[in-house]
């Protein structure tokens, strides 16, 4: 295992939350259309770990983001453009020998068939991610460690790197897993394994359609049924918003610098009839949260995953109910729908806090659109159908 980079030697004081992940320069269309016919494009970041590290920094909190980018210029932009959000990058490691990837997308909808992405990461720095090259010192060092699917799909040699972290250690910080489902990057991969990976970890983020894609699975308890270990399940549920199942242990990170309960033991493999019952005794001991989703004036549908989890984790960072997390998640998504690109200044604390206090009829009533993270309590805009 590599030894800590120079200059981190303060991580274990100072981070709230390690992301390991891609990121790629991404070019976004000057106009709506196909790639073979949009004439220019501006430059922006884009990468699930990365988002959720820019997100959090953003939020006021102490994130650092763990990577692997080409000796190239693509590569300066991104570890200058992330770190231009208040996120620690100096843990990231530059490949002299591959380059940094990139993506090209059009700017319509993604679930939507005129949607079109062309992806340049074959062969990337990034692919080349392994349990031999990566600063486990660090990764360790925060409260929560964040990894998403993403990652295993690139390479046999990032994968095994998931799961090298995800497996049960003494003194492992809480591990967040965002299951990220991307089923061109699984063509000649079994999806199975993110399910594998995900019960390893202790707070999961999955969306009932890619549990449904990747893996057969149907509905929310069948999801939960299917990841028992977890100590909390996110399961997303789309514009009817989202289902928490937390077990008995406090879904809170561990730390020895600041407040966060500890989770207590960590997961351990079963199989069979073992796996039916430890299912069983799960869904006993879960309290179950349902949170409506908030309506959205879309501009565009990228980056409201990774703004979801990066929600959540701030209020769990902050100790804050449940369904306090979910609707802190529905704000940030909501503040990434409301924006061209991935990544957008969030809503001021304050201003998040004062809408998730909101009783739930005012909830189901707010409607939020371009510039609403701006706005002051007295310009809030709360419109009925």
């Amino acid at each position: 295992m590599s030894g800590p980079a120079a200059g981190t030697a303060h991580a274990a004081a100072t981070t709230d939350v390690v992301c390991l992940g891609e990121s790629m320069v991404t070019f976004l269309p000057s106009q709506p259309g196909r790639l073979a016919d949009v004439p220019s494009f501006g430059r922006g970041i884009g990468g699930a770990e990365s988002n959720v590290a820019c997100a959090l920094a953003a939020a006021g909190h102490r994130a650092a983001w763990v990577g692997r980018v080409g000796a190239d210029g693509f590569g300066d932009h991104l570890v200058e453009t992330i770190a231009g959000y208040g996120v620690d990058t100096s843990a990231v490691r530059r490949d002299p020998d591959r380059p940094t990837g990139i993506y090209f997308r059009t700017a319509t909808d993604r679930g939507t068939e005129a949607h079109e992405v062309a992806y340049y990461r074959a062969g990337s720095a990034a692919s080349a991610m392994s349990p031999a090259n990566v600063p486990y010192e660090e990764l360790f060092a925060g409260r929560i460690l964040h990894l998403s699917g993403i990652t295993a799909a690139l390479s046999a040699d990032c994968l095994a790197l998931l799961r090298e972290l995800t497996a049960p250690r003494p003194g492992r910080p809480l591990v967040s897993f965002d299951v990220n489902h991307r089923p061109r990057l699984w063509r000649d991969g079994d999806a199975g394994v993110l399910l594998e990976l995900a019960s390893r970890c202790d707070l999961v983020f999955v969306g009932e359609d890619e549990a449904e894609e990747a893996w057969g699975i149907v509905g929310a308890e069948a999801i939960r049924a299917a990841l028992p270990e977890p100590s909390v399940v996110v399961v997303k549920r789309g514009s009817s918003g989202a289902t928490v199942f937390a077990s008995g242990r406090r879904p809170g990170p561990r730390s020895s610098n600041a407040g966060g309960a500890d989770i207590g033991s960590r997961p351990t493999h079963v199989g069979g009839a073992e796996a039916g019952e430890r299912a069983a005794q799960a869904a006993d001991r879960d309290t179950v949260t349902v949170v409506p989703a908030l309506r959205v004036d879309v501009v565009a549908a990228v980056g409201a995953g990774d703004a979801f989890a990066a929600g959540f984790l701030s209020a769990t960072l902050r100790g804050l109910p449940v369904r306090d997390r979910v609707r802190h998640g529905h704000l940030m998504a909501a503040a990434a729908l409301t924006v061209p690109g991935d990544l957008t200044e969030p809503p001021a604390r304050d201003h998040a806090d004062r809408l998730v206090a909101l009783d739930d009829g005012a909830w189901g009533r707010l409607r939020l659109g371009p510039g609403w993270t701006a706005a002051d309590r007295a310009h809030e805009e709360v419109r009925t159908p």
